[in-house]
């Protein structure tokens, strides 16, 4: 196969004004696309369309871009269901249980680990993601933390080192920020895109300020780009030193002061380009919002609504994990954001798809025109709304290319 057209799609969204309605969905009717090579080369109504070699048509099925997930944890062993019920008996969550899963991390071997990652990758694609990052970060020595950067290697180019994810218990604070910051990092950074840190004041597990500024400051040193986990449990630093350092995203943002919003409205602008016009729209630290969390975890959702009427860039992902959200539903985090953080469909939706690209610096996906990646996500559905309107649903599905 050298070319195909997608038709039959009822309702497209493209997330390029330029396109269909010129809202920021930009969402053509009765639509058809065309690949070649993977790449989108020609969108528009279907009346209009080109020939290709292949055809296949959707029946009037809704398309969407494939969501793109920019935070995820998927590098584990164990299980921590125990926890989970604990906390609905109101047991508060801290950080702590993390450990649970770094021993069971270190004890299980490679073919596990990478056997359950690709589990958890067939059942997001399932659902429509097509583009995720995974983080390390249930290692926490030099050998397991390079090992599952390696293992996350297999299934994405978005690799994130979190080595300081928790300080290990009984490990000295001081000589573990050193250790992560030297030959952890060292050994790390060959498998690695990213860095991260949790930054979290209130936890006593996690890193404060003065830790999280050594540890980002030595990965943007050794190449990395940054991102931060910040401002989950309490308000505290994590959201103004990701903008300081020009971190790409700052992810959790459940409670802020007005300085952290401030700081997030105002942040500087980088260099992503729209693979099809060479534009660098003014987009500085994304905010990543985590609502399955919230629901997992019953501390307040973000508040959404405060962030996108002060300007600022809003992503959705699903911080999938073992401990505190192990949910991969993109669409299940869109209903949540629509139900309790004052966002609409249309808001939602963008913010899992090109807020997430633009939360990995990613110009080829989270949108669907020209030159971007041919990534699709079908629903069983006439429109785009039934996200929102049909929580629980499997609704959506990424497009096979193959025949």
């Amino acid at each position: 196969m050298t070319s195909m057209l997608v038709t039959g799609i009822g309702e497209l969204v493209t997330n390029d004004a330029r396109l269909g309605d010129g809202s920021p969905l930009g969402l053509v009717r009765d639509a058809a696309v065309v690949i070649e090579h993977s790449h989108v080369t020609w969108v528009g109504p279907a009346s209009s369309a080109p020939g290709a070699d292949v055809q296949r048509d959707l029946g009037g099925r809704a398309v969407v871009p494939g969501f793109v997930d920019s935070h995820a944890h998927l590098v584990f062993a164990g299980d921590r269901a125990a926890e989970f019920e604990a906390r609905l008996t109101g047991q508060p969550y801290d950080g702590g249980g993390i450990a649970t899963t770094v021993a069971a991390t270190r004890a299980a071997p490679d073919e596990r680990l990478l056997a359950r990652l690709r589990a958890l990758v067939a059942e997001m694609r399932a659902q429509g993601t097509t583009t995720i990052e995974v983080k390390s970060g249930y290692g926490l020595t030099v050998a397991d933390e390079a090992r599952s950067l390696r293992i996350a290697w297999e299934v994405t180019d978005e690799t994130t080192f979190l080595g300081a994810h928790v300080v290990p218990p009984g490990a000295d604070r001081d000589g573990y920020v050193a250790l992560v910051t030297g030959p952890m990092l060292d050994a790390c950074a060959p498998y690695a895109t990213w860095a991260d840190v949790f930054c979290e004041p209130a936890s006593a597990h996690a890193f404060d300020g003065a830790e999280a500024r050594e540890v980002l400051t030595a990965a943007a040193r050794a190449g990395l780009g940054l991102r931060v986990h910040g401002n989950q449990l309490s308000a505290g630093p994590g959201v103004r030193l990701a903008v300081e350092l020009g971190a790409a995203s700052v992810d959790h943002c459940t409670y802020l002061a007005d300085a952290d919003v401030e700081a997030l409205s105002g942040a500087a602008p980088v260099d992503v380009r729209d693979a099809s016009s060479g534009r660098a729209p003014a987009v500085g630290t994304v905010a990543t919002l985590l609502p399955g969390v919230e629901f997992s975890t019953r501390h307040p959702y973000p508040d959404a609504r405060r962030l996108l009427d002060a300007g600022a860039t809003v992503a959705l992902a699903t911080d999938c994990n073992p401990g505190t959200c192990f949910t991969s539903s993109m669409p299940f985090v869109i209903a949540l954001a629509v139900r309790e953080m004052g966002m609409t469909i249309g808001e939602a939706l963008w913010a899992a798809t090109r807020g997430g690209a633009i939360a990995l610096r990613r110009p080829d996906v989270g949108w669907l025109g020209i030159g971007a990646r041919a990534d699709l996500a079908v629903l069983e559905a006439p429109s785009y709304r039934h996200l929102g309107y049909r929580p629980g649903v499997p609704l959506a599905h990424a497009l096979t290319l193959t025949q």
